[in-house]
């Protein structure tokens, strides 16, 4: 089998934790090499994502690992043997592969949260916003591209109603919520939607007001799979989205979106009457967000 040219998200992830293994056994390429009974220059290929490791040589490293979580290893073992299709394997070539990584990382996990201080998140975009959004970005596209683009977020949001649904919480600023993108009506739509999709059981949506602390100005999506060790961190850029997955990063962000959410309004509860709110909370901004759209 040839090296990969250009190894996927999860490719290169898989060689990444391989790589960590090997350092925590204090082995070098050569000696870790060794301990797996192939080539130096195999196992370079490997660490890189351009090529996999068959599951036995994986746990002969790992016994050479003291304290090795079973659970996080038996993750890391399907992570190399998957190979990672799945509905967005229709659109290779089609769409940018920062894309096709971020459809495959939201289907795998089973905790997703993300904060955008600019825009309504993509898993919670009406069509109408989304293709608005497009017209308004920093890249230049032909319509085709972007009416493909918008496809491809509305196949990604079928994640939030599958079978087994992610957990996922989303904050929103204020702000994101005044830009008023294609027409009134479009925003009118979309602040509906968000109400909407708060009614779903493994949805939550709040709202970070103007009035409060200084704003978290980068936006970025945390995706956990069932072994957090195994989360992704993606901070989206105008050119290439960075993807993180060191344990520190991981904290980082997790402590970031917990502080932000202690910051942040009650979650919108579409079930509680108008009169039941007793105190500013994101459902009642959204609807008065709403009322001057009529």
């Amino acid at each position: 089998m040839g090296l990969r040219a250009n190894p996927t998200y999860r490719q290169r992830r898989f060689g990444a934790e391989v790589r960590r293994l090997r350092e925590r056994a204090g082995l070098s390429v050569g000696e870790g090499a060794a301990v797996m009974g192939m080539r130096q220059g195999h196992i370079s290929a490997v660490e890189s994502g351009r090529t996999g490791l068959s599951p036995e040589r994986l746990r002969a490293l790992s016994r050479e690992v003291d304290g090795v979580n079973p659970t996080y290893l038996d993750a890391l073992v399907e992570m190399g043997q998957d190979p990672g299709k799945g509905w967005w394997s229709a659109y290779q070539g089609r769409v940018r592969p920062s894309l096709l990584d971020m459809a495959g990382l939201e289907a795998g996990a089973v905790r997703l949260v993300t904060y955008e201080p600019t825009f309504v998140p993509v898993l919670l975009q009406t069509q109408a916003y989304a293709t608005a959004a497009f017209r308004r970005g920093y890249t230049r596209v032909s319509p085709e591209e972007q009416d493909l683009d918008v496809e491809f977020r509305m196949r990604r949001q079928e994640v939030l109603t599958n079978e087994r649904p992610p957990q996922f919480h989303a904050i929103i600023h204020e702000a994101a919520l005044h830009v008023t993108l294609g027409s009134p009506e479009v925003m009118r739509s979309q602040l509906l939607r968000l109400i909407e999709a708060s009614r779903m059981p493994n949805v939550t949506i709040q709202v970070l007001p103007f009035d409060g602390p200084s704003p978290f100005g980068t936006p970025f999506t945390l995706l956990e799979p069932a072994v957090p060790e195994l989360g992704t961190v993606v901070v989206p850029r105008i050119e290439k989205s960075l993807n993180l997955g060191d344990e520190e990063s991981l904290a980082r962000y997790n402590d970031w979106f917990a502080s932000l959410s202690e910051t942040a309004l009650l979650p919108v509860d579409a079930a509680v009457q108008p009169e039941a709110h007793l105190t500013k909370d994101s459902l009642g901004l959204i609807q008065r967000l709403l009322y001057p759209l009529l």
